[in-house]
């Protein structure tokens, strides 16, 4: 799991802007005209056509694609009853998941009420702002009542997740288990330990999928819960059993199949044992399940488990389903989510899990080939599949059982409207990271005597993606490691200029003569060089010593480059070197290149810019879609820069027609499908979204990416260094401590395809 830390959690959630979310317009916004249009008086006309026609809110307002997310703060997953104002930001939380996951905007809503009848009228009150409800985080009994009000009371998507989002994703987990197990589900005996919420919601999926109520025992912090028991609420009272067994270890006895929804460490291994042949595990209690994946699997070869942690095969983590069940009844306007759509969502989950896997997934979570089986009986949270899977099966279960009120005729639309929706801008991120943490890497660090390089050096040994090398005098260092990155005490600091390096600086110098000795270097100097860090840090890669370098966050771009070019050198078979920049935008990532290396390259350097992007986007699992920019299009004027740019892309047309490559065009034309569809109906990108941009010049592509980088919310991650023999990357002067750490994850991902090449 990865190591938060306390002061790095609260910075998060306070700066730059305190909170998780904001409201951030959709229309223009900018003249006087467009202020009428959006308020008075132009408001009117929208608010009239709704006065006549109710469902016309869908059409005029925001309310079609807009989830609240409420709670009171009773029973916030492993912090308990800490009140609504304490359970904002898991609330604002559970927001960026529905909009990263599936574009869902969300309000959270934080009601300070205990009193059922009370929430319920707030939330009645309340629910014609919202296209659906999710209610969360409340305690049991009273989630069953407040959720079972609200769908008589309101006419739209409610749901509890903490209910039915376990209940879901495990239901799924269950059906391919036994399938793996070869077990009928009408014939498993099922242990549920734990009887709240999420349980009981558990326990009633698997009895609609199949399970017979009689095989099923359920267990509270009482034991087994029988009809010999008093006082019994209601909701217990539905799983009581007639039995004489009375504790959890006696229920394990030839149990097929274990659901723990309770606290860590109640399974002993001796109880694992005890389970029937091939039994199945669930131990979904966080952050430590009812028994570690260890113990479990120590116990029993035959076992198939599944917790809810990442660290381990099978997590059953909510996030598979909530976003997608939501997009599915909001796009058909569904008034309820009934037992079909979540049925639905079921078996959508548990059939994807049997399809072949992308590359892009394998790759994330360090797999050659994941294939359905004992540790793959469930899709995986990064899988993009998972919203053109789950939310069509749950729009036509709910135009099949009648709630909806709108209908889907074009799902082949429907399934491209919500691959549009997702861009790959976070999640590529999400998969770069996973591939880095499969096999991390020596990185060497050239300027560790900066706060923000240790700051970021610390998260990125904290997601475990690396193994830093820091260079710089100790006494510099050390002081700041224990204000800014205690974590780092302990890791081995090189000073190449200490009298304790002269050795490593000799062996150094003397490799480093062998390359530049007819270059103009003496011996003497080739020594003395490797006493500056950024010599002495590309010598390291060079040798094998560190897998990749980061520096440049102090240093001009020239005097960090230049080390690397004299003693790494460009990769076999590369001519050039080149420098790109991945944009990440609201629509996904953009690569812009050459911004950083050649000042006015010709035709010949324009095809080895293009194929060191498109090499590096393929090495993403990214089809490389590319412009070559100019100021003309498609011949329109002539001159020298569109003549080596017309013979840069017939080249690549002829000689590499797996690339997709049109040039010269305008930038608008080229991001602006269907201004190019319009107007140039011909051009090889008029099929897809382009996402490579080629510059004609140095100072196009470097002026191209700063204006977006300053008038837009665009990440800029580069400079990233393509064309080089080893791994080696320069930072922005003065980069954030989030552009550095995403630096980190691309070098070592690079580090290891380059290794991968050797």
């Amino acid at each position: 799991m990865v190591k938060i830390r306390k002061q790095e959690a609260l910075d998060y959630h306070e700066f730059k802007r305190p909170g998780k979310i904001q409201v951030v317009p959709t229309k223009p916004y900018s003249s006087q005209r467009d202020l009428s249009l959006a308020y008075s008086p132009g408001v009117a006309e929208p608010s009239l056509a709704i006065a006549e026609d109710e469902e016309n809110v869908y059409r005029y307002t925001a309310k079609s694609n807009l989830v609240a997310v409420i709670s009171n703060g009773t029973a916030v997953l492993g912090l308990g009853n800490i009140g609504p104002s304490a359970s904002k930001p898991v609330m604002e939380g559970k927001g960026v998941l529905f909009k990263v996951f599936a574009d869902i905007d969300v309000f959270d809503i934080e009601v300070d009420t205990t009193d059922v009848d009370e929430f319920v009228r707030t939330v009645k009150n309340i629910a014609p702002t919202f296209g659906g409800i999710n209610l969360e985080d409340i305690k049991a009994p009273e989630a069953f009542e407040i959720e079972k009000q609200l769908k008589e009371k309101l006419k739209m998507p409610v749901m509890h997740d903490d209910q039915h989002g376990t209940a879901i994703i495990s239901g799924a987990a269950l059906i391919n288990a036994l399938e793996v197990a070869g077990k009928r589900i009408d014939q498993v005996k099922v242990v549920v330990n734990g009887a709240g919420a999420s349980a009981i919601s558990c326990a009633r999926l698997y009895i609609s999928l199949g399970v017979k109520k009689s095989n099923l025992l359920m267990l509270d912090s009482g034991g087994i819960i029988t009809t010999k028991r008093k006082g019994l609420p209601a909701h217990k009272m539905d799983f009581a059993s007639e039995t004489e067994l009375s504790t959890l270890e006696e229920a394990m006895v030839k149990a097929d199949v274990f659901l723990g929804l309770s606290r860590g460490n109640v399974v002993s291994p001796s109880m694992i044992r005890s389970m029937a042949d091939v039994p199945v595990v669930f131990a979904l209690a966080n952050p430590d399940p009812e028994i570690s994946y260890e113990q479990a699997t120590a116990a029993r070869k035959d076992m198939i488990m599944a917790t809810g942690r990442s660290d381990h095969p099978n997590q059953v983590n909510n996030v598979l389903g909530f976003p997608y069940i939501f997009r599915g009844a909001l796009d058909v306007r569904a008034c309820c989510i009934n037992e079909e759509m979540k049925l639905a969502a079921v078996y959508a989950i548990a059939k994807l899990a049997k399809e072949q896997v992308p590359e892009e997934v394998n790759e994330a979570y360090d797999k050659k080939n994941l294939v359905f089986g004992r540790d793959y009986i469930i899709p995986k949270p990064l899988d993009t599949r998972l919203i053109y899977y789950v939310a069509p099966a749950v729009a036509k279960a709910a135009i099949a059982s009648g709630v909806s009120r709108i209908t889907i005729s074009d799902w082949d639309g429907y399934v491209a409207d919500l691959k549009r929706r997702l861009g790959l801008d976070n999640k590529l991120i999400r998969n770069i990271t996973a591939r880095a943490k499969r096999n991390p890497k020596k990185v060497v660090f050239a300027e560790a005597d900066n706060y923000k390089i240790l700051k970021a050096v610390q998260m990125a040994r904290e997601e475990g993606i690396c193994e830093p090398i820091l260079l710089g005098d100790p006494q510099k260092i050390e002081p700041l490691i224990k204000e800014f990155a205690p974590d780092l005490e302990g890791v081995a600091i090189i000073n190449p200029k200490s009298d304790e390096e002269q050795k490593r600086r000799h062996q150094y110098g003397d490799l480093f003569y062998e390359k530049r000795q007819r270059k103009g270097w003496s011996l003497y100097e080739a020594r003395q060089i490797m006493r500056e860090r950024n010599y002495c840090g590309a010598m390291m890669v060079n040798t094998g010593e560190a897998d990749a370098m980061i520096s440049g966050i102090t240093r001009k771009y020239k005097d960090v480059i230049r080390p690397a070019m004299q003693i790494i050198g460009m990769a076999e078979g590369e001519r050039i070197v080149a420098g790109m920049y991945i944009m990440m935008t609201k629509s996904g990532p953009i690569f812009f290149a050459d911004t950083t290396v050649n000042k006015n390259p010709s035709s010949e350097d324009l095809v080895s810019i293009a194929l060191l992007v498109a090499k590096y986007q393929q090495s993403l699992c990214i089809t490389p879609r590319m412009a070559m920019l100019s100021h003309s299009n498609f011949g329109s004027s002539a001159g020298e820069e569109q003549a080596k740019i017309t013979t840069a892309v017939t080249y690549i047309n002829q000689h590499h027609p797996e690339i997709i490559i049109d040039g010269e065009v305008q930038a608008n034309f080229a991001l602006n499908h269907e201004l190019l569809l319009e107007k140039f109906p011909f051009s090889n990108l008029v099929n897809g979204k382009t996402n490579a941009l080629i510059f004609p010049n140095l100072s196009s592509g470097n002026i191209a990416y700063k204006l977006v980088q300053e008038m837009s919310d665009a990440e800029a991650i580069g400079p990233i260094l393509l064309g080089m023999k080893k791994s080696f990357h320069v930072l922005q002067l003065g980069s954030s401590v989030r552009e550095i750490v995403n630096m980190i994850r691309l070098a070592v991902v690079d580090a290891q395809t380059k290794n991968k090449a050797g």
